[in-house]
């Protein structure tokens, strides 16, 4: 919701953050539940050699919202556990508000282990997990009927919260009674058109399992363990399984992710609805005065950049040159790196895990310095998890590149990324480079941030960009058509050749040499891409094709 309240990590954070404010400037009528993660994700700090070491993230509630007098009670290894929420309200400049709960465990009536479990963003292993799955998912209910709200559909974003499942399941239990005797029935239809399911990940890992042993221990039988067992797996608990199996409409959040997740579960019906990103909170303040100026409306009408043809070539170079400047200015002050504001820059941020491939750019390294000794410049930024030991490596790894180049190609690694320094980067570089491992990209929405700031994108075609690419007139491809539902083995060598083909060829010749089609592309990543990949768009489908069925 905020920079500095930091219960997010990267993509899938700022998206649900980035729904909510689409839903006020909507004024749709919203309510949105999450964890309070007190001592946040992580501080980052990285050493000269690239090492990442993690500290904790010391923050304060009630420096930003107010909490409230209400307490419900989920049961955790058998003992009551109390939960509390904090309120964060959304306000728009259009008059809406959406609340958002915080829900916090950090209370002084319960256990000091109990204390700590809405402490910690992705801590700890699977119990401490579950643990917040029961918080979130069973706790999330009870306090939205303990604040007397009347919920006509609820969105699971990703199987985390798929416990709530549970909860209605036990608010549409009924007796039936039949010649022998009477027996309890759970109304499964009752919760399925209550429920609404997003799936945000082609990667196993982000798909919650627990064995069922676990599952007793912790959250003990809240429905009969064969139902939970024919709902959510014999093999053991599979949240996205359980939230598959009672949501009435399931969706992916790119076409092509629709289509991998329909192979990963097969027999389920999943649509697809494409992510967007809010525009006013991703646009940089250089494009907002000049939006302002040609295209009043747009924020809350983003569908009017496709006028974008209105605003003079000379203002959008201005107002991107403003925003170069703005990110090398912070460059300077962390890093003491001075770039060259005349120097075609691309920018690389986001979660530092192998199948991103940070390292893609560098795997000929004769090769990336004849193309682009004195032409090039590169901004990297990205976390990895305290557990991705690969991730942790990446980063490593393109210090040491850096290191090796530093006389032929600047390379900055900016240490903390988050919403401030995502905005400085999408917004200050030329061109946005993403190279994931076809097909594990999702959506990828950093992308669709630069496009409002009319930076274009040289991209694998995963994601929303299978999407949003034109060849040469919204941006660059990397690699072939997105025909494979599992990564080929020959990837990294193909797309790394397709890239430093097209980089040499087409990206960096037009930079220098045509600044008249470097501007219309710009133009294009603004008219064709960011008119469409906004979240406002995407609320208005989730309203009419998820919530109103």
């Amino acid at each position: 919701m905020h920079n500095d309240i930091p219960t997010y990590s990267g993509g899938l954070g700022v998206l649900a953050g980035d729904t909510i404010r689409s839903g006020a400037d909507l004024k749709l009528p919203m309510v949105a539940v999450t964890l309070m993660s007190r001592k946040g994700y992580f501080t980052q700090q990285l050493d000269s050699g690239g090492k990442q070491t993690e500290l904790p993230v010391l923050w304060d509630p009630a420096a930003y919202m107010k909490l409230l007098p209400h307490r419900v009670t989920v049961q955790i290894e058998e003992r009551d556990v109390q939960v509390q929420a904090w309120l964060y309200s959304v306000k728009s400049l259009t008059g809406g508000s959406v609340p958002v709960f915080f829900l916090d465990t950090d209370l002084p009536a319960n256990a000091p282990e109990h204390r700590e479990i809405t402490a910690h963003l992705y801590g700890g292993g699977p119990e401490y997990r579950l643990k917040q799955e029961i918080v979130l998912g069973l706790g999330g209910v009870r306090m939205l009927h303990a604040l007397e709200f009347e919920i006509r559909k609820f969105h699971m974003n990703e199987g985390h919260a798929s416990f709530l499942t549970l909860e209605l399941l036990n608010r549409f239990k009924k007796p039936v009674e039949d010649v022998w005797d009477e027996k309890l029935v759970w109304d499964k239809r009752a919760v399925k058109n209550l429920c609404v399911f997003t799936t945000h990940t082609p990667v196993e890992a982000g798909h919650d399992k627990f064995p069922y042993d676990l599952v007793m221990k912790v959250m003990g039988e809240i429905v009969p363990l064969p139902l939970l067992e024919e709902l959510a797996g014999r093999d053991g608990l599979n949240m996205t399984l359980l939230a598959l199996n009672l949501s009435r409409y399931i969706n992916g959040v790119a076409k092509k992710h629709g289509e991998v997740s329909m192979s990963m579960f097969p027999g389920y019906e999943i649509n697809a609805i494409t992510n967007g990103v809010h525009s006013y909170t991703w646009t940089c303040d250089s494009f907002k005065k000049i939006f302002d100026k040609y295209l009043p409306g747009w924020a809350n009408e983003p569908e009017l950049f496709v006028r974008v043809g209105r605003i003079p070539d000379d203002e959008i170079w201005e107002a991107h040159m403003e925003a170069k400047r703005h990110l090398f200015a912070y460059i300077r002050q962390q890093t003491g790196i001075e770039l060259l504001p005349d120097i075609l820059t691309l920018g690389f941020a986001r979660r530092a895990t192998a199948y991103k491939r940070a390292d893609l750019l560098f795997r000929d390294l004769e090769r990336l310095e004849a193309i682009g000794t004195g032409k090039l410049q590169l901004v990297y930024a990205g976390k990895a998890h305290p557990k991705d030991m690969a991730g942790k490596r990446l980063i490593q790894n393109i210090f040491d590149y850096k290191e090796k180049l530093k006389d032929k190609i600047r390379i900055v690694y900016l240490t903390g990324y988050n919403m401030d320094i995502a905005l400085k980067i999408v917004s200050g570089v030329d061109v946005w480079l993403n190279t994931p491992l076809r097909p594990l990209e999702a959506s990828g929405t950093s992308g669709m941030k630069a496009t409002h700031n009319g930076v274009m994108n040289f991209s694998v075609l995963d994601g929303w960009w299978i999407e949003g690419h034109i060849e040469g007139f919204t941006g660059w491809s990397i690699g072939p058509a997105p025909q494979e539902l599992t990564p080929g083995a020959d990837a990294d060598a193909r797309d790394a050749e397709d890239l430093y083909h097209k980089l040499e060829h087409e990206t960096i010749r037009i930079y220098y040499t045509e600044r008249h089609t470097w501007i219309r592309m710009m133009q294009n990543a603004i008219g064709k891409n960011a008119y469409y990949f906004n979240s406002h768009r995407m609320m208005r489908r989730y309203v009419t094709e998820a919530y109103l069925r």
